[in-house]
């Protein structure tokens, strides 16, 4: 548009994935939470849910797969659905869902952004606004009545 303004560009998740795999600003989460229980949570939640998480419980899944393959042990779909799955799964679920909570609470702020960008526009006393329109169509009435 010619007035300048600026129409962000849409909110991708994958632009927030650095931030969401990330455990740092830990310490200001926990801060933040009230009562024990509260900061051991965060800290458990934010730990859990990080890629890093996600590897560390890949390694102690594989450690488990050569006693799963032996005779007698549990086989490798059990050792799949009840261990590797449940083991790494968890913390890449975590990891996504920080992902869409960030992206969606950027939409958030930019459709909120962009009310308050429309209700100026449209108030009726502020310069640029309605005003103008009024101002402009009274003019021409006035035009049409004595011209």
């Amino acid at each position: 548009m010619s007035d300048g303004i600026q129409i962000p560009k849409p909110v991708k998740a994958h632009h927030l994935i650095k931030q969401a795999i990330s455990i740092r600003g830990l310490r200001g989460d926990v801060q933040r939470a009230d009562g024990l229980n509260a900061k051991i949570a965060v800290f458990l939640t934010n730990i859990v849910g990080s890629m890093w998480c996600a590897y560390v419980f890949a390694g102690i899944a594989l450690l488990g797969l050569g006693p799963a393959l032996k005779p007698g042990g549990e086989g490798i779909i059990a050792w799949i659905a009840q261990t590797f799955l449940q083991l790494v799964l968890l913390s890449v679920i975590m990891v996504g869902q920080n992902v869409q909570s960030q992206a969606s609470d950027l939409r958030s702020q930019h459709t909120y952004d962009d009310t308050v960008e429309i209700l100026d526009r449209l108030d009726v006393h502020t310069q640029g606004g309605l005003k103008d329109l009024f101002d402009r169509i009274e003019a021409m009435e006035a035009k049409i009545t004595h011209g």
